[in-house]
């Protein structure tokens, strides 16, 4: 959530920030909301005032034996009270309001984010790996959905019998497989210094808002409850494990990781990567979460898509890095990083880690704060960041396309070996 002051006194900055966002936001409604309400507070404050001087008068006038000016003044008290009454329920009617119209403005982006209208203008960093030639090795690359049915590991007609549609099923050596990737990520960001953290699944409604899934995103989410959901990342959890909380500076900065089953209804993709296990609606994600001194986040930033590159360097998988202009940027980030992963079935690579830098956004909804005395008085709030650090099941069919052999079989890259029982290969069903 942005600073109600800072969109105050900087309608124009926001004015330029959401059209370079693709959008816009309704200037108009805001001031008249906001005035409203800050006429409210002062007529409050006028009449407590007004309230306080009849009181006191109440007791002079009763010793003094004036009770029928005494009496007067009660009766004005208690218009005043009615008064004060009507006008704080219209201040809580005005409060929801201006709540739910800041809850759904985006973040502004930082300086570092290149501005474009969508996808199409976001602009490439770096290469690393060169995609395999099976040309030149003589044959024709597989897509993972039929290496996946071929080598019994994926099944997706039992899965869409369990549960419909996006659902998959994975057996024998791809069960093993997931649970190796997640065992190794989490071993690898442990040991370059993340907490690892088993956060709930189910989460209440306070707790998606504070990340920014709610209300913009509520359709995307499954419900367990009225005001309870699953978690469509392990972000939600673990940036708000520390909501309402005050972190001391030198605490700082935190790097926390989990390994967790994500839920997305994926609501608005249809006709979207309907085939194999890019998009699914239940997905297992390691995810890498940071809180940082708002002057060191855009360095944490950057560490943290290092943290993303070096699992995909250690599988030996080629990817790239790309800036997400401000037209396509995430609605509580202020700077995002892809990294995308080449996937010979789309000759094209395909995002597999999206990491952002949110600045105060999520800790100003979350009311996330640190203290630095030395520095400063009072608190302010921290910046949050987070980022895929990866998913199983998109680094799963990255393997098993480009890691696949002539005769259907599929490599199983070295570094995940140890984790799979010393498993080389991953051959056809006979």
């Amino acid at each position: 959530m942005l600073d109600i002051k800072f969109v105050r006194e900087n309608p124009e900055a926001l004015d330029a920030a959401m059209a370079s966002r693709q959008g816009s936001w309704d200037r108009e409604r805001f001031f008249a909301l906001d005035e409203e309400r800050r006429s409210v507070i002062t007529q409050v404050e006028e009449l407590q005032a007004t309230r306080n001087t009849e009181s006191k008068k109440i007791g002079a006038l009763m010793k003094e034996g004036k009770r029928e000016e005494a009496e007067a003044a009660k009766e004005a008290v208690r218009q005043v009270n009615e008064q004060i009454e009507g006008l704080a329920e219209r201040r809580s009617e005005l409060d929801a309001e201006v709540a739910g119209f800041m809850a759904r403005i985006p973040n502004i982006p930082c300086e570092a984010t290149p501005v474009g209208k969508d996808e199409n203008e976001n602009p490439e960093r770096r290469r690393v790996g060169e995609p395999r030639d099976f040309a030149a090795e003589g044959f024709e690359p597989k897509a993972h959905w039929d290496l996946g049915t071929e080598t019994g590991i994926l099944d997706f007609d039992r899965g869409a019998k369990l549960s419909g549609a996006r659902f998959t099923v994975l057996s024998g050596a791809g069960a093993t497989l997931d649970r190796a990737l997640q065992n190794f990520f989490l071993n690898t960001h442990i040991s370059r210094g993340f907490k690892e953290f088993i956060p709930p699944v189910i989460v209440n409604r306070e707790i998606m808002y504070g990340t920014g899934q709610l209300p913009k995103f509520e359709d995307d989410a499954y419900h367990t409850g009225e005001d309870q959901f699953l978690i469509p990342t392990a972000e939600v959890a673990l940036t708000n494990l520390h909501a309402g909380e005050v972190l001391d500076a030198a605490q700082l900065p935190l790097r926390y990781t989990a390994g967790t089953p994500c839920f997305r209804e994926e609501a608005g993709s249809a006709g979207r990567d309907t085939r194999g296990i890019i998009r699914q609606h239940q997905f297992t994600k390691v995810e890498m979460v940071k809180f940082a001194r708002p002057e060191e986040s855009d360095a944490e930033l950057e560490s943290m898509v290092a943290e993303a590159e070096f699992i995909l360097q250690q599988l030996g998988l080629p990817y790239r890095v790309i800036s997400l202009c401000t037209g396509d940027l995430g609605f509580s980030a202020r700077q995002t990083y892809d990294i995308e992963v080449w996937l010979p079935s789309y000759n094209a690579y395909k995002e597999i880690s999206s990491c952002s830098n949110c600045g105060d956004f999520q800790a100003r909804r979350a009311n996330i704060k640190y203290r630095d005395p030395e520095n400063f008085k009072g608190t302010r709030f921290v910046h949050t960041l987070n980022g895929s650090g990866l998913p199983t099941g998109r680094t799963m069919a990255a393997i098993m396309e480009n890691y696949q052999n002539a005769d259907g079989s599929i490599t199983v890259p070295e570094v995940l070996r140890p984790y799979m029982g010393g498993i080389e290969k991953i051959e056809p069903v006979a």
